[in-house]
């Protein structure tokens, strides 16, 4: 039994080195050609090319939750006295931009009801941003099927990942090297550990409470009060920030099934389109807060992103600015409607005529 176990573990250790080995070979390619977080986008296209070819890249669910720990303890070193005094004074726009965000995504799916005749809910939960785990749990509650939302929700992370920080690029002139801007604070080896052992406590500590996003949210707060506090912290080399994005667009590009995009017909161009939808209005969204208040229209794109926090704030570090504030853009946008979620939808289901919830 004992050497069966062996084997099994072996297998699987093996199964995903090859798989984090070829995903990387296509990060290197994004890489070469100069593509904005190459790593990340590399592994998206691999694992999704692989998965609908028939292969199977399936990864552990513990991958996602380590490539968040890595980058959210990243990103929370940003978060300095300065930093959080320029979050208080646009605490009014942050909390206007989440529940104009959930509008938009109600829009977006009223688009999807027309192009896909999809029903209300399942439209809904698939356009308004609060992720595709939750988005599936809600699916399950009101009896629906869960795959053609988790599709939309994936669908939306991707597109704002291949989309957005190109286009920023391009308009700034940014080379968009993550290396040279994450080498721009010294490391050290005891300083990366003392962070990746907070960063993770912190996580298992968010995840106990029940909190959403938690190995986001929690290593963020963690590293944050670390760099406040004091303590002797560093910034995670490139090389674990590059592994982390490989690990997010492994299980991200692994999310795109075979099956479900053979047998979706006209949902698949449908969601395409409402998901541009929902870009378009929350960069237009973005913009009138650059509008109105004196904030980098650079730093509102990516604060107006419906989702994808963990890459949006990546981005802001790439551009070298803005990376506490678009952060905690999205994460007002979370703390607002994940907790709220289930009263938005059963407001909607009501307004609907469907009103059967499953236990």
């Amino acid at each position: 039994m004992l050497i069966e176990m062996l084997r099994f573990t072996l297998r699987t250790v093996l199964r995903l080195a090859a798989i984090c080995a070829a995903a990387t070979l296509a990060g290197l390619l994004f890489d070469l050609i100069g593509f904005p977080l190459p790593w990340l986008v590399g592994a998206i296209f691999f694992a999704a090319i692989a998965t609908n070819l028939g292969l199977d890249v399936r990864v552990p669910l513990i991958t996602r939750p380590i490539g968040q720990v890595l980058i959210a303890g990243s990103v929370g070193l940003a978060f300095t006295p300065k930093a959080i005094s320029l979050i208080l004074a646009n605490i009014v726009p942050m909390m206007a931009l989440a529940v104009l965000t959930v509008g938009a995504g109600f829009l977006a799916a009223a688009v999807l009801v027309r192009l896909a005749h999809a029903d209300v809910m399942t439209a809904s939960l698939a356009m308004v941003p609060i992720g595709p785990v939750e988005s599936a749990n809600l699916a399950i509650r009101y009896g629906l099927n869960p795959g053609p939302v988790v599709f939309a929700q994936s669908t939306r992370i991707v597109l704002i990942i291949v989309i957005i920080p190109p286009i920023i690029l391009a308009f700034t002139g940014s080379s968009g090297d993550l290396a040279a801007a994450l080498s721009a604070t010294p490391i050290t080896l005891s300083g990366s550990l003392l962070l990746f052992g907070l960063a993770l406590i912190s996580g298992v500590l968010t995840r106990y409470f029940k909190i959403a996003n938690p190995f986001f949210l929690g290593p963020l707060v963690a590293s944050a009060a670390a760099a406040i506090g004091g303590l002797p912290v560093t910034p995670f080399p490139f090389e674990v920030i590059a592994g982390a994005q490989v690990l997010l667009g492994v299980w991200l590009g692994g999310m795109f099934d075979r099956d479900l995009m053979a047998k979706a017909g006209r949902y698949v161009p449908a969601t395409l389109i409402a998901t541009l939808l929902l870009m378009a209005l929350c960069a237009v969204l973005g913009l009138s807060v650059t509008a109105v208040t004196d904030l980098p229209w650079t730093t509102m794109a990516l604060a107006s992103a419906p989702g994808s926090v963990t890459e949006m704030a990546l981005t802001a570090k790439m551009l070298g600015e803005g990376v506490a504030l678009v952060t905690a853009f999205h994460i007002t946008r979370i703390l607002l409607v994940t907790p709220t979620a289930p009263l938005i939808f059963r407001a909607t289901a009501w307004i609907a005529g469907r009103m059967g919830m499953r236990d």
